[in-house]
């Protein structure tokens, strides 16, 4: 099945003693590239999160952000840096003194001095948190891999329409391509008779022989197979389990070529304007292909 690399999803979780919340951004890369921001304090749960991911999505580049706030009233103890509060104080009282200043030294003056009053560090508890943030993580991957699948749905509708066009246009090709050797025949009569004149007797053997060397080097019947494969694989790789965005980049590759060679080999304008229009729609796939994880 496909499935887009660009997708976005979120998910919360509460209990008690912790509120896990989880957003997740997806967008196109060749290989998986994780980037987890989970705050200060939980660093340690960046590899976790990432092995979890990995175990989801195979490709793409995808940003999560978690936030975890922590009601434990430990968690939001405070504390006083006393002996900065009293050097602080004193240096005040002198002040005072020292001009004859008047008013009060306030709570609120005091209050004011970076670092004097802080959070109390009590560290953070990532074992037991984990399961939290585990849980929530799931239902965000879980979200974000249905966005994916419903994007890549629209995407495999694109695909089908186009394998559709060229298929009808391998058909066209493959039809136009059986008549060659009698349309050489022609033009190389036409082409004798306008440079030499209608008084010339043409050797109707030596013409049969030229334009069967033309006919032969122009065949493009083996193209014509090995295309058809490749229509026949994409269907399949759509259809598998398993990631196919890089399986079917290599495979476009593999029909541009046989496509490429088609166009060198015949000399038919109707069969040449055909391949022009598949590669055309080609590139249109080769585009849309990387979004496909």
């Amino acid at each position: 099945m496909i499935k887009s690399m660009t997708a976005y999803a979120c998910a919360e979780k509460t209990n008690e003693l912790l509120t896990v919340s989880i957003e997740i951004r997806s967008v196109n890369s060749r290989h998986l590239d994780a980037v987890v921001r989970a705050g200060h304090g939980y660093a340690l749960l960046e590899e976790k999160i990432k092995a979890a991911l990995a175990e989801k999505i195979s490709r793409g580049r995808v940003e999560i952000k978690v936030v975890i706030k922590d009601e434990r009233q430990e968690a939001n103890a405070f504390e006083i840096d006393t002996v900065k509060a009293k050097a602080y104080h004193d240096a005040l009282v002198r002040l005072k003194t020292e001009f004859n200043l008047a008013g009060d030294i306030s709570v609120d003056l005091m209050a004011g001095v970076n670092g004097l009053v802080r959070p109390v560090d009590a560290g953070k508890d990532t074992d037991a948190c984990w399961p939290m943030v585990r849980d929530c993580l799931y239902r965000a991957l879980d979200g974000l891999d249905a966005m994916r699948g419903k994007e890549g749905d629209y995407l495999a509708e694109d695909f089908t329409r186009r394998l559709e066009f060229i298929e009808n246009r391998i058909m066209q090709i493959e039809a136009r391509s059986h008549g060659l050797l009698e349309i050489y025949k022609k033009r190389l009569e036409e082409r004798i008779i306008s440079l030499t004149g209608k008084g010339i007797e043409i050797d109707s053997g030596r013409i049969e022989q030229e334009a069967a060397l033309l006919a032969d080097r122009s065949e493009i019947s083996e193209e014509l197979v090995r295309a058809q494969s490749h229509v026949r694989q994409f269907y399949e790789i759509m259809k598998a389990e398993e990631p196919g965005g890089r399986k079917l980049n290599f495979l476009l590759q593999e029909f541009n070529r046989e496509f490429n060679t088609m166009g060198s080999k015949t000399g038919n304008t109707d069969i040449s304007h055909m391949i022009v229009e598949v590669k055309a729609e080609l590139e249109k796939l080769r585009e849309q292909v990387q979004n496909v994880e």
